[in-house]
């Protein structure tokens, strides 16, 4: 990639100077100056590349290499786009819908995920995210990010319920429901809220006190 990259450089200037040597030895330099046209920088991908994709222009004026890449992702697969924010309140309805038992019947979201991963054993820890800038950038996203209805929110206690243990009554361990990190973290800001608010149950810890600290000595 670095020949590559370098003979792009380069190329524009093989050119120019062809063009200065052909015309200083046939018509003179100083009178053909102004005939002289630069050669414009070509992007390598479009120099050592025949497919169509490469060779195609971006179907709008100025659009950049960034944000046409971002482009062919959707066209190819529009259920990648997040591009379109979900508000709560739909969320929370969704969660009450006939679409929702459909799809994941009486089961929490994450019980039928599954984790993509190399070798025998998965990674201590998920992914950092799933989602990067409006698009779904991986093949196989987490059970949140998956599906766009599903927004992590104190509010949405159909949702933050599913990632509560019955049991000891914290947050499931991402290495069991595995949810990417981001959404992870998501979850802990939506469940301590919900304590503080109230709308959670929650067992008190024990706590050990030094009685001899309130007792007045002799």
């Amino acid at each position: 990639m670095n020949f590559l990259s370098t003979y792009a450089r380069i190329l524009p200037r093989i050119l120019l100077d062809r063009q200065m040597h052909s015309f200083h030895l046939n018509h003179g330099f100083l009178k053909n100056f102004n005939s002289i046209k630069l050669v414009t920088f070509t992007e390598p991908s479009r120099l050592f590349s025949f497919t169509s994709i490469n060779r195609e222009e971006a179907a709008v004026e100025g659009e950049t290499r960034v944000e046409r890449r971002k482009r062919r992702k959707i066209e190819k697969d529009p259920s990648k786009d997040r591009s379109v924010s979900i508000p709560v309140e739909t969320s929370i309805r969704y969660m009450k819908s006939n679409a929702y038992r459909e799809c994941y019947g009486n089961d929490p979201v994450w019980k039928h995920y599954r984790r993509n991963h190399r070798g025998n054993f998965p990674p201590s820890k998920t992914r950092k995210l799933c989602v990067r800038g409006t698009i779904v950038s991986t093949g196989n996203p987490c059970p949140i990010c998956r599906d766009e209805y599903l927004v992590v929110d104190h509010t949405n206690l159909d949702l933050l319920k599913q990632f509560i243990s019955p049991t000891s009554g914290e947050l499931i361990s991402y290495s069991v429901t595995g949810v990417c990190q981001l959404q992870h973290h998501r979850l802990v800001r939506a469940f301590n809220k919900a304590k503080d608010l109230g709308t959670v149950s929650f067992d008190v810890p024990f706590r050990q006190y030094d009685y001899s600290e309130y007792t007045e000595t002799l």
